[in-house]
């Protein structure tokens, strides 16, 4: 009997340790598992970054530091602003046509007017005159009268916004010429190809997107400077937010702005490193400007001339004072004092009502500015506001300015570049020289997306509530270090005596592709599912594509630090395979398929086949046929790939290797 219950009770252990074996693995939960903290990959950006944005250098002498200021904005000018298409907009002559009947005004006049900024692209403006300087058809000597360049921020109202109106009559009203013009995608040219997330578009066909708003700014300072009585020597910007913006961009890199104001408009990218809130968008973080300057450089190269900056104490939008202003005033009040000009470089905090505003304290700010700087002090001169009638205030309608039907936007122009693209550069069909033209074009690939050499150190990480195989599968998790720069999430699974190895990324995250996974697995793959930076795992709570725009403004491409990523991860697959195999690469999602396909045309050693489902066809296609804006994939948008690499590029580099979509 007692033999029995020793047999029955081992049957029952043997049978639930069948069961427990044979229990089906939950791939998806297995595969959901953290590896890194929700943090990790913003973070690591942020260290990054801080590492690579350009210091503030110690100068001197006036003279070291004039000479540091002038190299600085060719440098901007020329490789940042002025590249490819852009460089033959930049010598455009200045189009200018007045539309319409003048508006009146107690003692001042508005015009309406256009000018073209750029082949085709023409600029709604208003531009305000003192009643007696109407009619004046030429400049008399004595009688010049200060200039000043309002533009306005993201406000749907654009030029029409009431406190940009109040601040153009103030002015006018004090003797001033004052132009308003209209911005990009607010007021009347607030449409879909005027979207700023679009002027990416540009930077994809090797031409730079921020050169439209660098001109629009510096075409309106010459038509105010082509009018009698304007005064080159006193010439002022003021605007608030992306008008702040606007302000110390036009006015770091162009002298001939003599006072500025920006309001709310900025921070160093040190600061935004550290204050989500700051992160500007694609106008205010272009391509590779952070290779050169940071704004803390702007700043600080409008010495000794007069600048005035604006915050608010309490700002509910972005660049609040207490964390924005003290860096920038630390920073360049040495370089205003090697000029002994300290004076030349004043801040105000708004307090009442503290947000997000150009409201009347903040005017009078400026206003008190302009009566230092460009009337010396004047006790005659009055910096409180003067009230207006209520009719002088008018609505969007009463203040439209026609423009062509055909007004090239950010879209056309990149349509029209990306027509010709890419450049043709065939294959030569003798074996030989073809491996010589893909090993060049290799080379420009991988100057183009950035691509970087990681070396990678496995960290593996066991998870205490799972265990890490069952009868079938095992799994195994790791951090892959890569040059003590990034983490990346490894889930290697095998299944069996594998067959090969294949890296597996997804544009939803590696959690996302479990039958993709499982087939590969049947198929005896030892599987690596991998999230690269901006995927699954290590895709960023919110903001991502603006964190983008971060590592491209320094020089790097979003899209090189992924394909580099994943180069290192199949470099070291290859090195850990007991065979030696190659490197299978299988994506899934059209981002995911790019990043692939950059990646297997980089590194014709440890990667082999491609397999891609729902892949992209096209680059030019999926992003500029479709009208995609950067804020749906950062690294589609990589500056000049399109000039030389679409999808059937790539593949020809990755080629004899097969590429299959699905």
């Amino acid at each position: 009997m007692r033999f029995c219950l020793i047999a029955i009770c081992c049957l029952t252990l043997m049978t639930s340790r069948a069961l427990f074996a044979a229990e089906p693995l939950d791939l998806k939960a297995e595969l959901s598992r953290p590896i890194i903290t929700p943090q990790t990959s913003l973070e690591e950006t942020q260290v990054y970054l801080e590492r690579r944005i350009p210091k503030l250098p110690e100068v001197k002498t006036t003279k070291d530091w004039d000479a540091l200021a002038a190299k600085w904005r060719q440098e901007v000018l020329d490789k940042v602003v002025f590249r490819g298409e852009a460089a033959k907009w930049r010598d455009h002559p200045l189009g200018i046509e007045y539309v319409g009947e003048p508006m009146r005004g107690p003692g001042y006049v508005v015009k309406k007017l256009r000018y073209e900024c750029l082949p085709g692209m023409w600029i709604p403006a208003l531009l305000y005159l003192p009643e007696k300087l109407v009619d004046r058809q030429v400049r008399k000597r004595g009688d010049e009268v200060p200039v000043v360049l309002n533009v306005n921020g993201h406000d749907g109202k654009g030029k029409a916004a009431d406190y940009k109106q109040i601040r153009c009559i103030n002015l006018v009203k004090r003797g001033m010429i004052v132009l308003n013009t209209e911005w990009f995608g607010m007021g009347q040219l607030k449409q879909d190809g005027f979207s700023h997330v679009k002027m990416n578009q540009l930077d994809l066909c090797g031409s730079s997107g921020i050169a439209p708003f660098y001109l629009a700014m510096s075409k309106g300072i010459d038509l105010l400077l082509t009018l009698p009585n304007a005064d080159p020597y006193r010439v002022a910007v003021s605007g608030l937010s992306g008008g702040g913006w606007q302000t110390i961009f036009i006015s770091g890199l162009d002298p001939r702005v003599t006072l500025a104001n920006p309001v709310a408009g900025y921070s160093s990218y040190l600061t935004r490193a550290r204050y989500g809130s700051d992160l500007g968008d694609s106008e205010q973080t272009p391509c590779d400007l952070g290779k050169y300057v940071d704004y803390i450089h702007l700043t600080a190269m409008r010495a000794p001339r007069a600048t005035l900056l604006t915050f608010n104490a309490h700002d509910n939008c972005c660049f609040a004072a207490g964390h924005a202003l003290p860096p920038l005033l630390a920073s360049c009040r040495p370089v205003y004092a090697l000029f002994g000009e300290t004076d030349r470089l004043v801040s105000h905090v708004n307090h009442v009502p503290g947000d997000h505003n150009f409201g009347q304290d903040n005017r009078e700010a400026f206003y008190r500015a302009v009566g230092a700087f460009f009337y010396n002090g004047s006790k005659d001169f009055d910096a409180k506001e003067i009230v207006g009638e209520k009719d002088e205030i008018k609505t969007l309608d009463e203040l439209l300015v026609t423009v062509p039907e055909n007004n090239a936007t950010f879209t056309s122009l990149a349509k029209s570049l990306a027509a010709t693209l890419p450049h043709p550069d065939e294959a030569p069909a003798d074996k030989s020289a073809k491996q010589e033209w893909q090993a060049q074009r290799r080379k420009r690939l991988a100057q183009i997306v950035a691509a970087k050499d990681y070396d990678v150190e496995a960290e593996p990480v066991v998870a205490a509530d799972s265990p890490s195989a069952n009868a079938a599968t095992q799994i195994q998790r790791f951090r892959l270090r890569l040059s003590n720069t990034w983490t990346v999430p490894v889930v290697e699974l095998t299944r069996g005596e594998s067959k090969g190895t294949t890296v597996v990324v997804a544009d939803a995250g590696r959690a996302a592709v479990v039958d993709d996974i499982e087939k590969l697995l049947a198929g005896g793959q030892r599987v690596l599912a991998v999230d690269l930076l901006f995927f699954g795992e290590s895709k960023y709570a919110s903001r991502d594509w603006l964190w983008g725009l971060m590592l491209d403004t320094v020089g790097d491409r979003p899209l090189g630090v992924q394909a580099s990523q994943l180069v290192a991860i199949a470099r070291h697959a290859h090195d850990t395979d007991r065979a030696g195999r190659t490197v299978t690469l299988h994506s899934v999602g059209p981002r995911a398929s790019l990043i692939t396909l950059v990646a297997a045309a980089l590194e014709p050693q440890a990667v082999g086949d491609v397999i891609q489902r729902d892949a992209m066809v096209s680059l030019k296609q999926f992003v500029i046929e479709q009208n995609r804006g950067v804020s749906e994939a950062a690294e589609l948008f990589c500056f000049g790939l399109l000039e030389h690499f679409d999808v059937p590029q790539l593949q020809a580099l990755v080629a004899p290797r097969r590429v299959e979509s699905k």
